[in-house]
């Protein structure tokens, strides 16, 4: 079984910074799988559909969405099967609850996700 675990939101003022981690376990999606998967943070306001934040690829090319480019960055790091979002100078439009998941998502399960709260 797959398992999604992401970490590290909280409450962040804004212009400050956080980073969120998301760290994939099982037998079948880490190692190897989760090498050649291209990788995505998602993000999901109250009352909003979710929305795709950042990918990364499996040779770590990334894209941005552009309410993000500039203050966001996506990295991995492959021997420890994890995904961060380093988070710069957030804004309080950026409060939403923060997922990881393939990308596109192929049907592995999502995880519970991180509550980001951007506030003075």
């Amino acid at each position: 079984q797959v398992q999604l675990v992401e970490s590290g939101g909280g409450l962040v003022q804004p212009g400050g910074s956080l980073r969120l981690s998301c760290v994939a376990s099982g037998r079948i999606f880490t190692g190897i799988i989760f090498r050649i998967s291209n990788m995505g943070w998602y993000r999901q306001a109250p009352g909003n559909q979710r929305e795709l934040v950042a990918s990364i690829t499996h040779g770590s090319n990334t894209n941005y969405a552009d309410s993000v480019k500039g203050r966001f960055t996506i990295s991995r790091d492959n021997d420890k099967n994890t995904v961060y979002l380093q988070m710069n100078s957030p804004k309080p439009e950026d409060t939403a609850v923060y997922f990881c998941n393939q990308f596109p998502p192929t049907g592995t399960d999502w995880g519970q996700g991180t509550q980001v709260t951007v506030s003075s």
